[in-house]
């Protein structure tokens, strides 16, 4: 008999309660050191003091009125990420998913208004993630995520990651848009170098395409910039944003420039809950945390710390572990074990960590995680690791 809950999710059998900081509780009070932070959502940890407060206090005053009229939230939270990226515009959504299907319209309709209806294909790459809705699972094209769910909305081109010479032939008198994850989440935590990404925005100025940038997962703070892709000097014409920006509320974004939203007028695009004052008051604060004096540097100086704690685990154990990759606080594991064995031994553990593919383990953790919430994660990670070696 089917559930009252659609089985679509594997689900771990643990039941949280309550949340503190680095740290989930179950009902029998077992504290759980939290290195997953609902896959990079809770950016700011759970309970966070401050969202809290801006919660309750928004929640007691209007929660949603439609974007039939001005909301003062959204225009400054728009007004505060406009001042701190490199977009003249923001549209709110309430999830990644649905950045990905505005990210995918406006640049198709960028071309459409300039008299080239005919480019309408973006070219993505293997491994990528962007969503499950028709435009997200055709945009990444794995057998994974599209048996079964044909026919798949035409218009996208895969190419192996990293292949910039591929990219280059690829692009004809068709390409709308590149559309790529600085840093490949569920791929496997798979950053691209920035040489890479340089060659990527200069590949695109060459050819008359927009560059599409899905920072849903790397964004807000995760690599240790505001946004990942200023690691590599550069910026994009459309970003999609999500995940952190609400601290564990629903809240996504697209963020463009003037020029590439420019065929978005009145009428084109719409959400019923995307902008709400309720999520833009959190948004709000959200970023003006991490954009606060000194917040992204403790993010850098605690991702060093970690980092090497993680090289020393992948030393001790390397029957476990193969190597550290990442950047900032969005780092992997790549293991010789078993992936999942490793996320349940973690679990025997107390420690939450998130599979990838290429039998990566993620750790995502707060921002706001203390050093003493590393020297736990190390001890914790250890006894998983001696756990799968003796399994």
């Amino acid at each position: 008999m089917i559930p009252s809950v659609l089985p679509t999710y594997n689900r771990a059998p643990l039941e949280f309660v309550k949340g503190e900081g680095s740290w989930l509780f179950e009902a029998d009070g077992r504290r759980f050191l939290d290195l997953g932070s609902g896959i990079a959502v809770n950016a700011l940890g759970h309970a966070n003091p401050k969202l809290v407060e801006v919660l309750t206090n928004q929640a007691q005053k209007l929660w949603h009125v439609s974007n039939l009229y001005k909301i003062p939230q959204q225009e400054k939270l728009a007004d505060l990420l406009v001042e701190n990226t490199f977009a003249d515009t923001v549209f709110f959504t309430n999830s990644g998913t649905e950045a990905c299907e505005l990210a995918v319209k406006m640049a198709r309709k960028y071309f459409y208004e300039k008299g080239q209806p005919d480019r309408v294909e973006i070219i993505t790459f293997d491994g990528s993630f962007h969503g499950r809705s028709s435009a997200g699972i055709a945009a990444a094209g794995t057998e994974k995520m599209v048996k079964g769910f044909g026919p798949l909305l035409p218009g996208f081109v895969h190419l192996t990651f990293g292949d910039l010479d591929g990219l280059t032939n690829a692009i004809s008198d068709k390409t709308a848009a590149v559309l790529i994850e600085p840093v490949q989440g569920e791929g496997g935590i798979r950053p691209v170098p920035d040489a890479e990404m340089k060659a990527l925005r200069q590949i695109c100025d060459d050819a008359g395409v927009l560059l599409i940038l899905d920072e849903v997962q790397c964004g807000v703070g995760r690599t240790g910039k505001f946004f990942a892709y200023e690691w590599a000097g550069i910026t994009p014409d459309i970003m999609m944003v999500a995940k952190g920006i609400g601290g564990g509320f629903p809240l996504g974004a697209v963020l463009a420039t003037e020029e590439a939203a420019s065929g978005m007028t009145a009428g084109t695009h719409g959400s019923t809950y995307g902008g709400n004052p309720l999520g833009c008051a959190i948004g709000c604060a959200v970023v003006e945390e991490v954009l606060a004096p000194g917040f992204l540097e403790d993010v850098n100086r605690k991702a060093g710390l970690l980092r090497q704690k993680l090289e020393g685990l992948v030393a001790a154990h390397p029957d476990v572990f193969e190597a550290v990759r990442g950047s900032g606080l969005m780092l992997g594991l790549k293991c010789k074990a078993s992936n999942i064995d490793v996320v349940n031994a973690g679990y025997d553990n107390a420690v939450i960590t998130v599979p990838a593919a290429d039998n990566v383990v993620r750790l995502l953790p707060p921002l706001t995680l203390s050093d003493e919430d590393i020297a736990e994660a190390f001890a914790r990670l250890d006894q998983a690791a001696t756990q799968v070696e003796q399994a």
